[in-house]
C-alpha cells in the first residue's frame, strides 16, 4: 500500500522527510535550525515543515534510536492528527547532565505513517467478553 505525504517547506533550512532505507518504517525529520537543548530539559525544535497526513491516517512523531542512544536525546509528545497542517515541531527532551545542541539539517527525530480506525465508544456495566488471559493484572502480571 502507498499513500501520499503533502510536504510543504516553509524556509529555505527546510529538509523534505526522507527514508534512509526503503525498507525503514519512519521519515527522518530534520531540524531546520540551531537549537540548544538544556541538561535534563527539553525544547521545541522547529522543522520548516507542513505536512498533510490524510484523512484515517496519523503520524507517530519518535525518537531515533542512534541519537537516544548516543546523544541521550528522546522525543516527548508525538501525535499529528490528519487535521493539523500547522508547522511540524518535534519535542526533544535531554536526559543527560551536559547542554546538547541541535544543527539545521539534523535529523532530529523520525514520522511513522499509521492508519487511525474510527472508533464508538461504548458506556457498558459489565463487558461482554474479554480478550486474552491477562484480566485485571497490571504492571509486572505477566513476569518479570
Amino acid at each position: 500500500m502507498t499513500i501520499s505525504l503533502e510536504v510543504k517547506l516553509l524556509n529555505q533550512h527546510a529538509t523534505l522527510p526522507t527514508k534512509a532505507n526503503p525498507s525503514d518504517a519512519g521519515l527522518d525529520i530534520y531540524a531546520d535550525d540551531i537549537h540548544e537543548i538544556p541538561a535534563w530539559g527539553s525544547r521545541l525544535v522547529s522543522t520548516g515543515i507542513m505536512v498533510n497526513i490524510p484523512k484515517g491516517w496519523c503520524g507517530i512523531i519518535k525518537s531515533r534510536s542512534g541519537l537516544a542512544a548516543k546523544e541521550s536525546l528522546e522525543v516527548g509528545a508525538g501525535v499529528i492528527d490528519s487535521g493539523y497542517v500547522g508547522e511540524l515541531k518535534v519535542l526533544l527532551r535531554n536526559n543527560s547532565h551536559k547542554i546538547k545542541w541541535v544543527n539545521e539539517g539534523d535529523r532530529i527525530a523520525q514520522m511513522l505513517l499509521v492508519p487511525v480506525p474510527e472508533v464508538s465508544v461504548v458506556k457498558v456495566k459489565e463487558f461482554t467478553e474479554v480478550e486474552g488471559e491477562r484480566g485485571m493484572g497490571g504492571f509486572g502480571s505477566s513476569g518479570v
